[in-house]
């Protein structure tokens, strides 16, 4: 469910939509969520419904380059652009303007390689890169390192407790009784894309059943515990990232039949 505090006086939304088909699958399942989503304004929801648009963007961009899975030890990076430090960390070099470091690592994908974990870090960056305004960004992760989940505190993330998740959420399945000889298939870190599918570096673009498939293969012997997706959800945050969005398109809530619209005070609930 969706509620928004405060609409413009006689604002009449509309049934047609200036949002893609992949932002509009993101606000029918806000709209159906059974989790109340609270903004302040349309424009707070446009931003959000933009931001995890490019999530599942990043995702499957990076799922489709040649970016390759290696643990820490063999990380690998473009040197003209990253520092490869002691722990298999990428140090962004003096000078260099983050959002440039970022595309790279789109763009030359073949000279790069990193964990489950750098891998949804480098998707939160690159989608936070595509929404808000480019030199904000450049001003806001000046000094950028991509090791493991040590992120810069304006990307805000965060984790939290939670069944309910939406396209753009990271979620972490987690194998209980790996093989200690193979530490990093302890767990799988992923993006939700939507209709049922999950993008985790090192295994690919696939439904919930096959990823639990492929870390129970990476059981230790005799092992009779399961994977299985944690209850928790891990996001940017949007509410501050918002204040440096890049002009979006004239938002006016696109409604379909199936949503009901209910008001209270001066909010306005949309749910299904």
């Amino acid at each position: 469910m969706i509620r928004i505090l405060a609409l413009p006086s006689g604002l009449s939304p509309s049934y047609s939509s200036s949002l893609s088909k992949n932002e509009q699958a993101i606000l029918n399942a806000l709209v159906s969520s059974p989790v109340l989503y609270t903004y302040p304004n349309e424009q707070q929801l446009r931003f959000e419904i933009a931001l995890r648009a490019n999530i599942v963007q990043a995702a499957v961009d990076l799922a489709k380059s040649r970016a390759r899975f290696a643990i820490f030890r063999f990380s690998r990076c473009n040197s003209e652009f990253w520092e490869r430090d002691e722990r298999g960390g990428f140090q962004l070099r003096p000078g260099i303007p983050p959002s440039e470091a970022i595309k790279d690592i789109f763009v030359n994908s073949e000279r790069y390689a990193f964990e489950c974990a750098t891998a949804i870090v480098i998707v939160f960056y690159k989608a936070v890169l595509d929404t808000i305004d480019v030199s904000a960004f450049n001003r806001l992760f000046a000094d950028l390192l991509l090791y493991d989940w040590h992120t810069d505190r304006d990307l805000g993330i965060h984790t939290k407790k939670g069944e309910h998740f939406l396209p753009g959420d990271c979620l972490y399945f987690k194998n209980p009784e790996f093989d200690p000889t193979t530490p990093q298939w302890q767990g799988e870190n992923t993006i939700y894309l939507g209709n049922g599918l999950f993008y985790g570096h090192g295994i690919g673009i696939h439904p919930k059943e096959v990823i639990i498939d492929a870390l129970n293969r990476k059981r230790k012997p005799g092992a009779t515990k399961s994977a299985y997706l944690l209850p928790q959800i891990t996001q940017v945050n949007f509410t501050y990232l918002s204040q440096f969005a890049r002009p979006l398109n004239e938002f006016r809530l696109p409604l379909r039949p199936s949503f009901i619209i209910g008001t209270l005070g001066s909010a306005t609930f949309l749910y299904r």
